[in-house]
């Protein structure tokens, strides 16, 4: 760990920009192989040279004054711990490599309403590697991205996206076009957004919405409104809890984030309720009940990061995110703590996934009506909280 949160900023500013998995433009394969086996393996975990400050202008000793960071100028941004800038509002976001000689990170994010997958480091200019057909006319679009279980052997990314008859998974390989893995998830006038993860046994999980139709949720023959678990080629999942049915858990209305910690002992999903913002723990075959925590007052609670003593998710609709401190139980032990709502914070977060314990890659949302963005913004960035439960900018 000492080593993962030295790389993260010593070239803090190196802590972002390198090595990627490439996706050549090359002609697309006429064939499809069968999808693999998944095992589990984590993503990319980063060795991360320097210390990656916990907020732009920390990183100092106790007492010490923040250092300054410029403000932006233009699509450069100054901060060490930016990774894209200019994009439209992230929807999703995954790490896809680190350079181990420059401490530089490279990421996938998802665009909602474009439909665009790219792939950013630090000063380099975006690249597109896919645009989907999305229908973002609602609370749809590309909604989600996460990298397979082995994607560092086998390159296969997974999307969540909203078309003109359904919502789906669609999965995307090197040199090729998306295919298929789930399709046929009901669409609606609202309840499209979807979120995607994996389990530490490498099964994928899918958090759906409910197309609009609250009793979608509870029907176990539909796909709405649900936490499904399957394998890469779509299918239950190996040890569902009902044998032949994709459904770990059911009772959503508009997922943002699902997020499991690295022990595997703790799923959890956030959720837009008709009165207030949720967060769920998921368990196996079982509706979802009484949310493990709520926010009347929804400040946009989107991804989240399953860590060993707290729950850290970001929030769409006010700047910052926050860190709900936790007990060994999975109980929380006080009220969550702001992180990252101040100036010096990246305004709003929509997407967000655990690099490790204490870091997170974030993407942000302040170009979304009632942001104050930058001209950098939107933009991709890893941030860390010191190792205890809730730290405050």
């Amino acid at each position: 760990m000492s080593r993962l949160r030295g790389l993260l900023i010593g070239s803090a500013v190196g802590l972002l920009a390198a090595g990627c998995a490439s996706f050549p433009e090359q002609p697309a394969p006429a064939g499809w192989s069968p999808a693999p086996q998944l095992t589990p393996q984590a993503g990319p975990r980063p060795e991360l040279p320097g210390e990656l400050p916990s907020s732009p202008g920390q990183g100092q000793q106790p007492g010490q004054q923040p250092t300054p960071v410029p403000p932006p100028q233009g699509c450069k941004d100054f901060s060490p711990a930016v990774v894209g800038t200019c994009l439209s509002p992230v929807s999703g976001v995954a790490m896809t490599d680190v350079n181990q000689t420059t401490g530089a990170v490279t990421a996938l994010a998802s665009e909602r309403t474009t439909g665009r997958l790219v792939r950013v480091t630090k000063d380099v200019e975006p690249v597109v590697v896919q645009t989907f057909e999305v229908d973002a006319s609602s609370d749809g679009g590309l909604t989600s991205v996460t990298l397979s279980p082995t994607y560092p052997e086998d390159q296969l990314v997974y999307v969540y996206v909203t078309t003109a008859t359904d919502n789906r998974v669609l999965r995307l390989a090197p040199n090729d076009v998306p295919k298929p893995v789930l399709t046929g998830i009901p669409k609606g006038p609202s309840g499209n957004r979807g979120s995607l993860g994996y389990d530490r046994t490498g099964a994928l999980l899918v958090a759906t919405g409910d197309a609009g139709n609250p009793a979608s949720a509870a029907d176990p023959g539909s796909l709405a409104g649900k936490v499904l678990r399957i394998d890469g080629s779509g299918q239950p999942a190996r040890g569902n809890p009902t044998e032949g049915s994709r459904v770990l858990a059911s009772g959503l209305r508009s997922p943002s984030g699902v997020c499991t910690s690295t022990d595997g002992t703790k799923t959890w999903v956030t959720d837009a309720g008709a009165s207030a913002d949720l967060l769920y723990r998921v368990e196996a075959g079982k509706a979802l009940g009484n949310a493990a925590w709520s926010w009347p007052d929804k400040p946009g609670v989107s991804g989240c990061a399953s860590l060993s003593n707290a729950v850290w998710v970001g929030t769409a609709g006010s700047p910052g995110t926050l860190v709900l401190p936790m007990g060994p139980d999975g109980n929380f032990t006080g009220k969550p703590e702001p992180f990252l709502d101040k100036e010096n914070g990246f305004g709003r977060v929509g997407a967000m996934v655990a690099v490790d314990d204490n870091t997170a890659l974030i993407g942000t949302v302040n170009k979304n009506a009632g942001g104050t963005p930058v001209s950098s913004d939107d933009r991709v960035a890893v941030i860390v909280r010191d190792g205890t439960a809730g730290s405050k900018d």
